[in-house]
């Protein structure tokens, strides 16, 4: 039993002063300094003074490379990063390898999960074998092991007929798609930033924003007629957001994510590898409807898209170094400090909500997203007056492929508990 005291704690979207209690869930919520009483079990008081209590963070969008390339992250470390960002609850994309398409591998994988994990980690499925785009998945068989959730990630499905099929079986055995759109024959070889003006200054080969909408329109027009659930991963392109929007307004079953670096970033700010992911860094425009498109509901949540590479991989040219950053450890400091310190223009509610209730409620999950007595104390300690410089050397993550090192932000995380018990606490200065 543990009790916090001292803290702010964020209830029903107010900062409250209050001191929490709980075991593996929220036991009491008592004004600040109310003596506990009726506990006949030791509680172990912690002082949170100067500190805010949130609830944990939820993402839908993690790549933890294990099994297959561990060599980039594992299951232990890249849990250990979503916990140092604040995060409780993540969803582990299935590009590894071998790729979780059968039931037997799936519970292998599983297994590795539940011995290795800080935090609660959902595997996704895949929706073709191997996410080969050819034959669909057994998804009853999945859905047996509780999987309810699946993703190529990092491909789309190119083949309209494989996908109609896909959808027909996933509407059948109600399962939700998170989908990467991507049309190839929009993408030329050793394409690696968004197709601009910028990008041909530097000589880099572009990537158009049709690339991601053509088939994002193709899924959701599969998505009105078969009435299957539909989410879309790592929108980037001002089209994408209003086609997710036009989806909506038809009654479809569909939602969206935006990332950190797509919501902070933009095309030129493109310096080197480390700006380089899939999808790109857009234009100007294209993030200032992902930023409207979220606050207006035409986009649902942030997710992280955490994509680790090693040093090697991203010290390659340009056209030859992977796709993706690491982001779990930075992306609700980041985004704390540019939409919430500084700009105000979002409250620490709704970014909490945009990170946590939002997706759980998105891919069924019940218990979490909120700090109210019964909930799971999936909880985390943020000093939100700490300021300091992000450094890439110091994640906890086997990957420091960021292009946020050396920024300043303008928030902390602290202490970050699973069920009630701390998983990760940072060093205090």
């Amino acid at each position: 039993m543990k009790l916090i005291r001292n803290a702010k704690a964020l209830i029903l979207g107010q900062l409250k002063e209050v001191d929490v209690l709980f075991d593996e869930t929220i036991r009491r919520i008592v004004p600040r300094g109310t003596e506990i009483s009726g506990i006949d079990e030791p509680v172990e008081i912690i002082d949170a003074s100067g500190k805010t209590l949130l609830p944990g963070l939820v993402d839908v969008h993690v790549h933890l490379r294990e099994p297959g390339h561990a060599h980039k992250e594992t299951i232990k470390t890249g849990t250990k990063a979503a916990a140092a960002g604040g995060f409780t609850t993540i969803f582990a994309m299935p590009n590894v390898l071998p790729f979780p398409s059968t039931p037997e591998v799936m519970k292998n994988y599983q297994a590795r999960i539940e011995n290795d994990s800080l935090v609660h980690t959902y595997p996704y499925g895949t929706i073709t074998i191997n996410e080969s785009g050819k034959e669909i998945v057994d998804y009853a068989a999945m859905k047996k092991l509780g999987i309810e959730w699946f993703s190529d990630d990092g491909v789309g499905v190119a083949d309209d007929e494989v996908m109609k099929k896909a959808m027909i079986s996933a509407k059948e055995n109600d399962v939700l798609f998170a989908c990467h759109t991507e049309d190839m024959k929009y993408r030329r070889p050793q394409a690696s930033v968004h197709e601009s003006a910028f990008a041909k200054e530097h000589g880099w080969i572009g990537i158009p924003s049709a690339c991601e909408y053509a088939q994002l329109a193709r899924d959701l027009d599969l998505v009105r007629e078969i009435g299957s659930r539909y989410h879309a991963c790592h929108i980037s392109a001002k089209e994408s957001v209003e086609l997710i929007a036009q989806a909506k307004m038809h009654g479809c079953d569909v939602s969206g994510e935006v990332t950190a670096h797509h919501l902070l970033l933009e095309a030129e700010d493109v310096q080197g590898t480390n700006w380089k992911m899939n999808p790109p860094l857009r234009s100007h425009e294209d993030r200032m409807a992902l930023i409207e498109g979220l606050e207006q509901g035409k986009l649902d949540f942030i997710a992280s898209d955490h994509a680790p590479h090693t040093a090697a991989e991203k010290e390659r040219p340009m056209d030859q170094a992977p796709f993706g950053i690491v982001s779990l450890e930075t992306s609700f400091v980041l985004l704390y400090t540019e939409f919430v310190h500084k700009q105000k223009r979002w409250s620490l509610a709704q970014l909490v909500d945009w990170m946590s209730a939002t997706p759980a409620r998105r891919f069924g999950l019940d218990g979490i997203g909120e700090i109210r007595i019964g909930m799971n104390a999936d909880l985390f300690l943020a000093d939100l007056d700490n300021e300091y410089t992000i450094h890439a050397q110091q994640f906890e993550s086997m990957g420091k492929n960021t292009p946020f090192d050396g920024m300043k932000v303008h928030a902390a995380i602290c202490q970050t508990f699973i069920n009630g018990q701390s998983v990760w606490k940072g060093n205090e200065e």
